[in-house]
C-alpha cells in the first residue's frame, strides 16, 4: 500500500516563502505522475503543480512563477517551492500520485498566509 506523507506546512506573512514536501513510501518502483493540489474553504480542490518522472512539468494560472514543483524519483519525494505567497493561497495542500491504474492522496498540509 502507498502512503503519501506531506510536510512543511505553516503560518507565513505574505511575500514569505515555504517549502512542502511529499514522501512516498511502500513502493519500490518510481512513481509515474506526481502532483500537489490545494482546497481552500468553500472551494474546489484545485491542481497547484504537477510532474511526471520524466520531469515535466505544468502549473496552476493562479502560481505560475511564482512555484516550482521537482522530484527525486530514487526516493519518490516531490518538493514544492512556493514564493510570493499571498492570502489566497492559504489553503490545504494535498500530495497526490497515480501509478499504473491506481491514484493516492495523502492527508493534505495546512498552508496559512497572513496579510
Amino acid at each position: 500500500q502507498v502512503h503519501l506523507v506531506e510536510s512543511g506546512g505553516g503560518l507565513v506573512q505574505a511575500g514569505g516563502s515555504l517549502r512542502l514536501s511529499c514522501v512516498a513510501s511502500g513502493i519500490i518502483e518510481e512513481i509515474e505522475y506526481m502532483a500537489w493540489w490545494r482546497e481552500a474553504p468553500g472551494k474546489v480542490r484545485e491542481l497547484v503543480a504537477d510532474i511526471n518522472s520524466g520531469g515535466s512539468t505544468d502549473y496552476g494560472d493562479s502560481v505560475k512563477g511564482r512555484v516550482t514543483i521537482s522530484r527525486d524519483n530514487a526516493k519518490n519525494i516531490v518538493t514544492l517551492e512556493m514564493n510570493s505567497l499571498k492570502p489566497e493561497d492559504t489553503a490545504v495542500y494535498y500530495c497526490h500520485a497515480r501509478h499504473r491504474v491506481s491514484i493516492y492522496w495523502g492527508q493534505g498540509t495546512q498552508v496559512t498566509v497572513s496579510s
